[in-house]
């Protein structure tokens, strides 16, 4: 298949005019507002609940506690966790309702942080591969570093949103989501339901970046309110409400060995990796090396890991998940092996091109990293860097720093279902399966379908997140693009040749709706399915059963995205204060669906990249076992006086074995390596190897 060419964002004028609406947008008849209440301890019980202040305010309908809801335990596990819910006519109300409730606990001592007393530790699984001890023990440099990343928050634009009506046994829910048939999948458990009575509506999303992967304890709440009260009921959870209950990415401490000999070529790595976790918590510290493993040809790997349990809300997979830390500390370590060997950064990686899966033991699909360090080298003219640190800077004395790193992530395929309709009046219709997040997974179907077919593609009406509408996959891991885009190429092609068998050898002019109009024919419509590499008939049972299917690992190979990342940091000398003036950022994704929005996603990414690794961290009061910055004004994170100019690329360079279109994902690659290029450049400028995120102005002094 050729390169894409570029169309406008799908969903972009509506957007621009006000008409996308996102969960909490949808204001039904007679719909009362809600308001939950938290505890304002980290451990212990609940063990008395007066709701009578909350029924006094005027407006409250009803309090919620837990004898109508099970979910609200009396044994609390974090600060913040629901203990009630307040339901009222108005929002004032609600809010007012819940702040006159003083709940009574008994505390118990409880463990904040992976520093504190009480906190447990509990082996995780870990890798060994080849002979990594002997490799280290035999090895002519060894390059060791103790690594930290910060616990973080996701901030989606969008809050935590959900509204919930009943028609007779029906439930109907809006909310934004990553996962819309696992919130169906869990309500129907909850409430004992059929899930054929139970509808997700999640048609667009202000943001998830993994926050809004699992179903969140709101939404049985605001469920049972809306049949309690036989009135639709919306909640919209308060940001800093999100900051304690919400998933979070949690701190990880990374110690790490580099092997090599005296010309830079590296033998082996040992990795024994750390990180906040709650008992039950599904973000397992054994993922940081799986795919750090294969991104550079080392042969030897040994990875151990231990899950640190703590006394706070839930932490999960965050944007860039595990390859993000775990690169920060193996791409600064590889930088560092550079200037002890006296070896070139990007020498050094190209190197090091890796063509076999160690752990595995299966070849790599052909990837463009190298491609994408030469690329990025080039324009961003790394050959302008002079090797020694401190010896770049300025007419002012500002130093200045050049920084390279790379990133990856593993790339998946699933089975897949779709029915298109295109009619006669100028309009079609496509089922899609996937969550519209803003990243641009209804522009990559547009596009998809205008590649093959000659359709008005402002007329096109692309079905997302709706249960009701078929089996919704999740948007995770960067698999929405990778699943849904080649199940599109099929369906169009299945509709062009459906129409040749329709018109013949002369088929009437004009485009595809006005050739059905002059044939008199109203519409036509092809349904397709699709099975990623190795999986059979029950892959595709378990889509259409659940939006399941979803398929990481391939029997004959293994894919990845890769991505380089260059950056130019500028130092004042005097106050340490720290800009990036300068970007470049190239990706392996496979054939690239839909290049605006991928540079767009390449944009957020650079973005992000630089906010983890200079500004954002959750600040925890260890007496409280709570977040000192809950909101937008003390969560610091990067804004547009602190990004100069980006540049973007891809190699547009299909992966023929993952799929027919041959493309990969993208969206949590593209923040993957920024850190580390940008404490690498720091060093350049400084001599200073900082190890810890976000790197702050008091490191440099």
């Amino acid at each position: 298949m050729p390169s894409f060419s570029e169309i406008a964002r799908f969903d972009g004028r509506n957007k621009v005019l006000g008409k996308t609406q996102y969960g909490a947008d949808f204001h039904l008849p007679g719909m009362l507002h809600a308001m939950l209440v938290p505890a304002t301890i980290a451990k212990g019980k609940l063990i008395a609940l007066d709701i009578s202040p909350a029924l006094q305010v005027q407006g409250v309908v009803r309090v919620l506690t837990g004898k109508e809801a099970p979910s609200l335990k009396p044994d609390i596990a974090y600060l913040g966790q629901t203990v009630a819910l307040v339901v009222a006519e108005t929002l004032e109300a609600a809010i007012e309702g819940a702040e006159a409730l003083r709940p009574e606990f008994e505390k118990t001592p409880f463990a904040p942080l992976m520093t504190s007393p009480g906190a447990q530790r509990e082996a995780a699984d870990g890798l060994d591969v080849g002979n990594a001890e002997d490799a280290l023990a035999s090895a002519a440099i060894v390059i060791e570093g103790r690594f930290e990343t910060p616990a973080q928050h996701h901030n989606p634009i969008e809050l935590l949103g959900t509204v919930a009506a009943w028609s007779g046994e029906t439930l109907t829910i809006y909310e934004g989501c990553q996962n819309s048939e696992r919130v169906k999948a869990a309500l129907a458990e909850a409430l004992q339901m059929a899930p054929n009575l139970i509808v997700i509506k999640s048609e667009s999303v202000g943001g998830g970046f993994g926050q809004k992967s699992p179903p969140k304890p709101q939404t049985i709440l605001v469920v049972l309110a809306a049949k309690l009260t036989g009135r639709p009921v919306k909640l919209v959870t308060p940001r800093g409400q999100a900051f304690h209950i919400s998933p979070h990415r949690p701190r990880s401490i990374h110690n790490l060995r580099l092997a090599a000999d005296t010309n830079g070529r590296m033998t082996a790595i040992f990795h024994d990796v750390e990180h906040e976790n709650v008992i039950g918590g599904m973000f397992r510290a054994s993922g940081y090396h799986e795919d750090l493993a294969r991104l550079y040809s080392i042969e030897n790997f040994k990875a151990t890991a231990r899950e640190v349990y703590i006394d706070r809300n839930l932490t999960r997979q965050t944007r860039g998940t595990h390859p993000f830390p775990a690169c920060f500390a193996l791409e600064s370590a590889i930088d560092e092996l550079a200037y002890l060997t006296g070896k070139d950064p990007v020498q050094l990686r190209l190197e090091h091109e890796a063509t076999r899966d160690i752990i595995e033991g299966k070849p790599l699909a052909p990837h463009q990293l190298n491609e994408c360090l030469r690329e990025g080298a080039r324009r961003f003219e790394w050959n302008r860097r002079r090797p020694d640190p401190g010896s770049m800077r300025l007419d002012d004395g500002t130093l200045v720093g050049l920084g390279v790193a790379c990133g990856i992530f593993g790339a998946s395929g699933a089975a897949a279902e779709t029915t298109l309709r295109v009619r006669a009046d100028g309009s079609s219709k496509v089922m899609g399966s996937g969550h519209e997040m803003g990243q641009g997974i209804s522009s990559a179907i547009a596009n998809t379908l205008a590649q093959t077919l000659d359709i008005n593609l402002d007329r096109l009406e692309i079905v997302l997140g709706d249960t009701s509408a078929g089996p919704q996959a999740a948007t995770v891991g960067e698999g929405g693009t990778s699943r849904i885009v080649p199940v599109m190429a099929k369906a169009a092609q299945a509709m062009r040749e459906r129409f040749a068998e329709l018109a013949g050898p002369n088929p009437p002019g004009g485009n595809l709706h006005q050739q059905l109009a002059r044939l008199k024919r109203p519409y036509l419509e092809v349904t397709v399915s699709q099975l990623a590499p190795g999986q059979d008939q029950s892959a595709l049972d378990e889509f259409r059963k659940a939006g399941g299917g979803q398929a990481r690992g391939f029997p004959d190979f293994s894919s990845f995205s890769y991505i380089a990342q260059f950056v130019e940091i500028h130092i004042e000398p005097r106050t340490g204060r720290i800009r990036m003036p300068r970007a470049v950022s190239i990706a392996d994704i496979g054939r690239v669906v839909s290049p605006r929005t991928a540079k767009s996603q390449m944009y957020g990414g650079v973005v992000w990249g630089f906010s983890t690794a200079l500004r954002e961290e959750s600040e925890v009061d260890p007496r409280f076992a709570g977040y000192l910055n809950d909101d937008l004004a003390d969560y610091v994170m990067a804004v547009n006086a602190d990004i100069g100019s980006v540049d973007v690329g891809f190699v547009d360079v299909p992966d023929p074995m993952i799929n027919s279109v041959g493309v990969k994902g993208m969206g949590e690659l593209v923040m993957v390596g920024t850190a580390p290029a940008i404490g690498n450049a720091i060093y350049h400028a400084t001599g200073k190897r900082i190890r810890k995120l976000p790197i702050r102005i008091e490191d440099l002094l």
